[in-house]
């Protein structure tokens, strides 16, 4: 769980983008963006979508390694988890940098702007290590 403390509260969204419509924009997958305020319309059914198709290719590897397929075989479907485990952390990486990071920057508050800049660090430092 994140250390931050994250504010989660109802807002009019309606209300809120016609009051300032281009101050913040809408993220990607819906939801607005609020200082300080974590807001989503629906869950993101992409990512679970994503998990839930990566879940069932992992046990088919296990089913292959089970009956002894062929180790190349085993290895390409293992390779093709690794790149759809990568493009759900893509797309979890954007969606913090659109939300949380934007949100930290435009803080006033220079300990939580360098709290996030240094939990990047560590994903960026994370992923260049084999």
């Amino acid at each position: 769980m994140d250390s931050r403390a994250t504010t989660q509260m109802e807002v009019d969204v309606d209300a809120f983008r016609s009051s300032s419509p281009d101050l913040y924009p809408p993220p990607i997958g819906g939801g607005i963006l609020v200082p300080g305020v974590s807001v989503s319309r629906k869950p993101n059914d992409d990512l679970v979508r994503r998990l839930k198709s990566i879940e069932g290719h992992v046990r088919g590897v296990q089913r292959m390694v089970d009956e002894g397929e062929y180790c190349i075989h085993v290895v390409n479907q293992i390779s093709a988890i690794q790149s759809a485990l990568k493009k759900v952390s893509a797309i979890m990486l954007e969606g913090h940098l659109r939300s949380c990071v934007t949100d930290a920057v435009r803080s006033a508050d220079a300990g939580t702007r360098e709290e996030v800049l240094g939990e990047l660090m560590q994903v960026f430092e994370s992923s260049t290590q084999v």
